[in-house]
């Protein structure tokens, strides 16, 4: 159990790291969801289902719709 919490603290780390690394907001958003994916899955390892399904629900999708937000803007000429 010890292992599987180290091991996805290490990959919530990674996915955060993805997210800021990347100027494009098109890879940014894989690290996004993968991130959002582990912190999820370490809720669960603690016994916290349901909060993590609904920060899972609230948190993409609040953040896709400023990922649609900022593509769409950045696909505008003007």
């Amino acid at each position: 159990m010890m292992y599987v919490m180290f091991f996805l603290g290490v990959c919530f780390v990674l996915g955060g790291l993805a997210v800021a690394s990347n100027p494009s907001p098109y890879y940014g958003v894989v690290g996004l969801v993968f991130a959002s994916a582990v912190g999820c899955g370490l809720l669960v390892n603690l016994g916290l289902s349901f909060l993590s399904l609904a920060l899972f629900l609230v948190y993409l999708g609040g953040m896709l719709v400023v990922f649609v937000y900022s593509v769409s803007l950045a696909a505008d000429p003007f």
